[in-house]
This record gives C-alpha cells, structure tokens and sequence, in this order.
C-alpha cells in the first residue's frame, strides 16, 4: 500500500500531531487545559449534531415506509371492513354507505 494515499478512516491523532510539530515550539506556549476542553466541546458538539441529523433521517425513512406500507394496505381494509358489515347488516349497509360517500342520505336519495 502507498503511504502517500489518503484513507478517509484514518483519525489523525493528537499526540502524532504534536509530536510532528514538536520542533515549532508554539505548542509549548499553549495552555494544555484550554485546548483539551475546547477539543472536548467541539467534538461534543459535532457528535450531536451528527445525531441529530441521523435521528431525522431515519425518522423520515420510517415515516415514508409506514405510509407506504399504509397506502398499501388500506384499500383491502376498506374492502374487508365494507364486505363485514354488508354481511352483517344485508345489502342496505353498502347501500348506504355509498349513498353517504356520494353525499345522500337513504331518505333523500330518490334515483331509483
């Protein structure tokens, strides 16, 4: 393998930073601390961000798989549910069914 190839897994680590830098000098003038708790925060605060953008994605695929899943299954709900109660009730219950999905009742409707 090269070593002058980039892998994208590769996390530069800190110390490795430092010690390529050793000979600068102006790492010694840092205050360790402050850039240790800055690190920290900054980190801190990508990986949240980097969740919460995960936690919408898949809350958006969720969402359009239930709803895909739902305009799939709803129409033969409709039909089973529709054929129940006109076995229940005898051909009036899809006949007024209908009548009320165009917008009648049983005792306006008068096309016969």
């Amino acid at each position: 393998m090269n070593h002058d190839s980039h892998d994208p897994r590769d996390i530069p680590i800190l110390t490795e930073e430092a010690e390529k830098h050793e000979a600068n000098n102006h790492l010694a003038s840092l205050d360790l601390k402050a850039v240790h708790a800055a690190l920290v925060t900054e980190t801190l605060n990508l990986a949240d961000s980097l969740l919460h953008r995960a936690a919408k994605d898949i809350e958006a695929a969720l969402f359009e798989r239930v709803f895909d899943q739902l305009r799939a299954q709803l129409p033969e709900l409709v039909d089973r549910v529709l054929r129940e109660h006109a076995a229940v009730g005898g051909t009036p219950a899809v006949a007024s069914s209908t009548q009320a999905a165009a917008g009648g009742t049983p005792e306006t409707n008068t096309d016969n």
